[in-house]
């Protein structure tokens, strides 16, 4: 985005659309990895930022952190046993990365359209399609609703559904870190939920993700397949294929640092979104997502 300075256009100034903050003890974390020689992947301040992200949740989940949101979605899909031929509905207004790790596993998406007051998947939408893929003699294996711009989906009727159909729930919460949805945080409403710390997210560990999952079976798999599925044994051995998605050490000591300004972050967000609101709502053609009655949105 770029705003004009002057009326004679010989200078811009660029508006970043989602800059990171730090909040001052990122480089303590940091600075202890580099004295203790954590500096390769795992090591203290990933088990600290697992667990501050559970103790953040305040729900029975284990969290796996990784290098991307994408890795986390992957190895989601892994575990539910998706592979080639199998078909995941994914919502249709998402990033790219939502659907991406279908195609890695050789599956093939089914978009659902999302509906126009939370901007994400339609129930009634989602449930036509999981008739006609019936229909058809296919059923999804795996359903990737996605909390866009942090606005949780309807998660109550979106659980109603997959509950009926038998079809487990990957929750794409990758920018709705600190969302509720009828006081239970986004992320921990599916089978397996997925957060991003990327560069653009409410908080970042520069390229990073987590998986986050109610069974310890699912947890201990995800971490062994993201560093190499290498067997335990004397020597290297690997009996399937693995990955190499856990976070650093160093990357993981961000965001420690990061979870200690989150809800101020929060906050944050939301005063800017009351600003837009504000000076945006009486100009035509501009619409907001709707915070449905239950909802706490963090603004992505």
């Amino acid at each position: 985005m770029e705003v004009i300075t002057n009326t004679n256009r010989s200078t811009t100034t660029k508006i970043w659309l989602s800059s990171p903050h730090m909040g001052g003890k990122e480089q303590e974390f940091i600075d202890e990895a580099f004295e203790t020689n954590w500096i390769a992947p795992l090591g203290p301040n990933v088990t600290g930022f697992e667990d501050d992200i559970t103790a953040f949740l305040d729900d029975e989940v284990y969290v796996v952190a990784l290098s991307s949101g994408t890795a986390a979605i992957h190895l989601a899909l892994m575990l539910l046993g998706v592979g080639r031929g199998d078909e995941v509905i994914c919502q249709s207004l998402t990033f790219s990365a939502s659907a991406n790790p279908i195609v890695y596993l050789g599956a093939t998406p089914i978009f659902v359209d999302s509906e126009p007051d939370t901007w994400n998947i339609s129930p009634q939408f989602l449930e036509d399609a999981i008739k006609e893929r019936l229909s058809k003699g296919k059923k999804p294996k795996a359903i990737i609703p996605v909390h866009l711009y942090g606005m949780p989906c309807k998660m109550n009727e979106i659980l109603k559904i997959a509950n009926q159909y038998e079809i487990p729930i990957v929750e794409d919460a990758a920018e709705a870190l600190g969302s509720s949805y009828w006081g239970k945080k986004a992320g921990t409403f599916g089978e397996i939920g997925v957060f991003s710390f990327n560069g653009n997210k409410i908080i970042t560990t520069s390229g990073g993700g987590a998986l986050i999952t109610k069974t310890k079976e699912f947890a201990d798999k995800a971490s062994f397949l993201a560093t190499q599925a290498r067997d335990k044994a004397p020597h290297y051995q690997h009996s399937c294929i693995g990955y190499n998605y856990r976070l650093s050490n160093v990357c993981a000591g961000i965001g420690r640092g990061q979870m200690q300004i989150l809800n101020d972050r929060i906050k944050t967000k939301r005063e800017i979104f009351n600003n837009y609101t504000r000076i945006l709502k009486n100009i035509p053609g501009i619409f907001f997502q709707t915070e449905l009655r239950g909802c706490s949105v963090t603004g992505g």
